[in-house]
């Protein structure tokens, strides 16, 4: 074997760092959905009040669809890598190395008695952000008198596929695990 031929260990140890960076990546995007479905939420609001057409209003379901279930698949990666790090990789690196509990914050920032909490207002957030602000821009639509047959049909779908996404921020938030 060459002095310069690659060790398992160095391998884990660089799958680690390869999968940790991709977790801060994710982690980042992640953050920054709810920032741009607040501010385009925002200004689709401002527009119509502007234009007092409610009929505007439709345009915030899809797109609080769409970035929430983006939001919802880069938190699951999150997830996932942690997941790989605390049951798979560390036990292995553990094992190479003969020592004891690699990458303890990988589990220990889990056992903090205030997690649970955490993860149900978080997920109340999620819904917030993603699904009761759109669907209340709906009700507002609905309410405003200025609908027509085809927007009417448009808006119902909306409002499923909202409720549908919302249905998907609970089952990924496992708030009582």
């Amino acid at each position: 074997m060459a002095e310069q031929d690659v060790t398992l260990s160095q391998l884990l140890l660089a799958e680690y760092q390869t999968v940790k960076d991709e977790q801060k990546t994710r982690i980042g995007f992640r953050d920054n959905l709810l920032y741009v479905t607040l501010t385009v939420v925002a200004a689709v609001i401002a527009a119509a009040a502007q234009a007092e057409q409610s009929a505007m209003l439709l345009a915030i379901p899809p797109v609080c669809v769409v970035l929430g279930w983006t939001y919802l698949v880069n938190d699951e990666k999150i997830s996932a890598i942690g997941r790989y790090i605390r049951d798979d990789l560390g036990p292995r690196l553990t094992d190479l190395a003969g020592a004891q509990g690699a990458f303890r914050w990988e589990t220990a920032h889990r056992s903090d008695a205030r997690r649970r909490t955490r993860k149900a207002v978080q997920c109340a957030v999620d819904l917030t952000a993603f699904c009761v602000v759109p669907l209340a821009g709906l009700a507002v639509y609905w309410s405003a008198g200025q609908t027509s047959a085809g927007l009417l049909v448009v808006s119902v779908f909306e409002a499923l596929a909202l409720l549908g996404l919302a249905a998907q921020v609970i089952v990924y938030a496992r708030p009582f695990t």
